[in-house]
């Protein structure tokens, strides 16, 4: 089992990025994936979380209106469409699948899109914005 995510770099506040998840190994299509991130010395949060057959798209508040999740499952592959960015937004990002279908529903319990509890997890791609 691999993901593989991709698609990280410098930009200008007000930058674009797009990143990308490659999944193999595994029923990609079969669960959700979320995208998280984690900024030097603070805690790793949640971002965007898409479901598999119904793709329900959850994100955070600081997120919303600038970033965008999809995914192509005849693709076995995860984005993350990133607008307007601040330097906020500066962190590794780490996409993850395995576990859920659904973002807020797991093994019989309706929690947080943000619940980390994934089995497989990318490497993560670095987002850095300057100011």
């Amino acid at each position: 089992v691999q993901l593989q995510a991709s698609g990280g770099g410098l930009v200008q506040t007000g930058g674009s990025l797009n990143l990308s998840c490659v999944a193999s190994g595994y029923s990609f299509d079969y669960y959700a994936v979320g995208w998280f991130r984690q900024a030097p010395g603070k805690a790793r949060e949640g971002v965007a979380c898409i479901g598999s057959s119904d793709p329900s798209t959850f994100y955070v508040d600081s997120v919303k209106g600038r970033f965008s999740i999809s995914r192509d499952n005849a693709k076995n592959t995860a984005y993350l469409e990133m607008k307007d960015l601040k330097p906020e937004d500066t962190a590794i990002y780490y996409c993850a699948s395995g576990s859920r279908r659904l973002c807020t529903y797991s093994h019989g319990v309706y929690h947080s899109p943000w619940r980390d509890e994934y089995d497989f997890w990318g490497q993560g791609t670095q987002v850095t914005v300057s100011s």
